[in-house]
C-alpha cells in the first residue's frame, strides 16, 4: 500500500515543504499497516529537520495512548531534551483525537498539519474542535486537507482489506 501525495495535491499546497513532510508521515503510517495497525503516521519537524516520528501502535504495544501523534511528540521531547517543542510543525496523516489535540497544547507546538479529517473521533474540525477552547493557554495554527486522497485512500485501503 504505497500510497503518497499525487503531483497535483503537492501542486495545491500553500507551502510545497507541506506535501514533502506529509509524504515522510505517509510512509510512516505504511508501518502502521505491517503491525495490523489502522495506519496513522506523525513527523515532527523543526527548522526543517524531522526531530520526531511515530506511527500507531496502541494494539502492539498494549497501550491506548501509543497513538502516532503521542509517539512522535515522546521522540521529539528526547531528541530536543525538552519537554516544551516550541516553533515545531506536527504532519499527521488524520485529524487528531482529543487526546491527542491535548498533548499538542501541552507540548506548545506551534502548527498542526494533517491530511484527512477523522468525521467521528476528529477533534480538531470535525467534532470536538479542542483547540478553539478559549480556557487554553497555547493556540495552535492548524493546516488540513494536505495530500488529503492520499491520507483517506490510506485509511479507505486498510479497512476494506480488513473487512474482506
Amino acid at each position: 500500500m504505497g500510497i503518497n501525495c499525487t503531483s497535483e495535491e503537492m501542486s495545491r499546497t500553500v507551502d510545497k515543504n507541506d506535501a514533502g513532510w506529509m509524504n515522510c508521515a505517509v510512509e510512516l503510517a505504511n508501518r502502521s499497516i505491517a503491525l495490523g495497525e489502522v495506519p496513522v503516521g506523525a513527523v515532527l519537524v523543526l527548522a526543517g529537520e524531522i526531530v520526531g516520528e511515530g506511527w500507531n501502535q496502541p494494539i502492539s504495544h498494549s497501550d491506548p495512548t501509543a497513538h502516532a501523534e503521542l509517539i512522535a511528540i515522546r521522540d521529539a521531547a528526547l531528541t530536543l531534551q525538552n519537554y516544551r517543542l516550541v516553533d515545531t510543525t506536527l504532519y499527521v496523516t488524520i485529524e487528531p483525537c482529543t487526546m491527542c489535540a491535548g498533548a499538542l497544547v501541552h507540548a506548545r507546538i506551534a502548527r498542526l498539519v494533517f491530511g484527512a479529517r477523522e468525521p467521528r473521533a476528529g477533534a480538531i474540525v470535525s467534532s470536538a474542535r479542542v483547540l478553539d477552547n478559549p480556557g487554553l493557554n497555547h493556540r495552535i495554527e492548524v493546516t488540513e486537507g494536505i495530500c488529503e486522497a492520499a491520507c483517506s485512500d490510506l485509511l479507505s485501503d486498510f479497512f476494506k482489506h480488513k473487512r474482506a
